[in-house]
């Protein structure tokens, strides 16, 4: 079954492959497909496009079959082209006449569009949710470890002391500019786009701001040619905020990698979180990390990939964002997983409380040195200087006393100020609000 279908048979080689991996991904729509036909028909309803009969049927059966697909999930019947083809054959075949009015005034463009925003929404909403867990898991770390020193680098040479303290804060700090993105994506998809049709309104007399109110979005888009010019768009910016947590994650296991060989053996990886060689019997590898690390720089080239498809398309709806949708659907998947396998490893990790005490790392107190002139009424230049004199000649002698405390640093981590900021951004997604409005549309959709 084809919603467009006029009596004339597509040829199978073409069929195959203009919908391509729609029927696998738009698994991950269906829920969400249900919800907007289900908004949609309320609306229908209330403007006076479906009768009263034909409406509490349709609800009913939707409410339904979205709990089917909840519970048990769903596949795309063989010769069904996609989930809103699916919804549509499953309402028309057990209700006959009503399911064929589900389609009035809109099209599978503002279908499409709306289950992706939907989708959106919920996949943000659990990406948040884990990443808290991870960022609550970096601070307490940071807390219990913020007195063991590790070396600083600059340009992989030693630099300054720095601190595990510091290490853990510093990605949780990060994960917090993260969700902030996030944020700002988030909010630009929980914007409404059905009743933009194909792209350019309907005569019949919708009416938006009811489907708006009900699937809970804050706002629609207005302009009916732009919320289909939004079509990849919005794709892209989502992204963008996923690669931001991905490219936070990677960078920590690369930490992780170095930190964990022997040439650095700052910390050490559980034996049963590595794998072995096949010839090296002493070798402990941190492929967790590594793989992290590889699907993480994969997803921050989505973006640059939405962006060569759509950035040279004009207005108005076109096949090529139907590919899309096959590197930006499961995105969401790998990210989550990326988050949870690091939250689950990183409180394992042991670190080594000695580190400083090697005399490799004497230089990297140099700096501390030519404060303590400084202190003492010698310009830093001049400071600077004598310590760099003492260092040639061997005269250096650091007495290893760190003592930072301005905030930030080692001795003042602000860790409950930067869980504060998290808290307020955490806090204005206000996932309370669709919530709400999901569970009322599923068991009052009519009031």
């Amino acid at each position: 079954m084809k919603l467009w279908e006029k009596g004339i048979k597509t040829n199978e080689l073409i069929e195959q492959f203009t919908i391509g991996l729609d029927k696998e991904l738009d698994v991950l729509l269906a829920p969400f497909d249900v919800l907007g036909s289900l908004a949609h028909v309320i609306m229908l309803n209330k403007v006076g496009l479906l009768p009263d009969d034909d409406f509490r049927l349709l609800r009913r059966e939707l409410i339904n079959y979205y709990y089917k697909i909840v519970q048990e999930g769903i596949i795309i019947e063989q010769g069904i082209e996609d989930i809103h083809s699916q919804v549509e054959f499953y309402l028309t075949k057990k209700l006959g006449e009503p399911g064929k009015r589900i389609h009035t005034a809109r099209s599978r463009n503002d279908q499409v569009l709306l289950d992706i925003r939907l989708y959106i929404r919920n996949e943000i909403k659990e990406i948040v949710e884990i990443t808290e867990h991870l960022f609550n898991n970096l601070q307490l770390l940071s807390e219990k470890n913020k007195e063991i020193l590790l070396p600083g680098y600059t340009h992989l040479q030693i630099a300054m002391p720095s601190s595990f303290g510091l290490w853990f804060g510093a990605y949780a700090e990060s994960l917090v500019d993260d969700v902030q993105l996030l944020l700002s994506a988030y909010k630009l998809a929980n914007q409404n786009p059905l009743g933009s049709a194909a792209g350019y309104g309907s005569s019949f007399p919708i009416n938006r701001q009811i489907t708006t109110d009900l699937l809970g979005f804050d706002s629609m888009n207005y302009n009916v040619v732009y919320a289909q010019m939004s079509r990849g768009k919005i794709e892209k910016i989502v992204a963008f905020a996923l690669a931001s947590v991905a490219a936070t994650l990677s960078r920590l296991a690369y930490d992780i990698c170095l930190y964990s060989s022997q040439n650095f053996a700052f910390i050490e990886l559980p034996d049963e979180f590595t794998t072995g060689s096949s010839i090296m019997p002493h070798k402990k590898n941190p492929d967790v990390f590594e793989l992290i690390r590889a699907k993480c720089n994969k997803i921050q080239n989505i973006p640059t990939e939405i962006n060569l498809i759509s950035n040279n398309l004009p207005s108005g709806y076109f096949r090529d964002f139907q590919i899309v949708k096959e590197s930006f659907l499961p995105a969401f998947n790998v990210i989550k997983g990326c988050i949870v396998i690091t939250d689950y490893v990183l409180p394992k990790i042991k670190i080594r409380k000695d580190i400083l005490d090697d005399k490799k790392y004497d230089f990297i107190y140099s700096v501390e040195e030519v404060n303590k002139l400084v202190k003492e009424g010698i310009s830093f230049r001049e400071a600077y200087q004598k310590i760099a004199m003492d260092i040639e000649k061997g005269r250096y002698n650091p007495q290893r006393k760190i003592d930072h405390k301005h905030e930030g640093s080692i001795h003042n981590l602000c860790n409950d100020r930067i869980a504060e900021r998290m808290k307020n951004i955490i806090k204005a997604f206000n996932f309370r609000k669709i919530e709400d409005s999901i569970k009322h549309l599923l068991t009052d959709g009519k009031e």
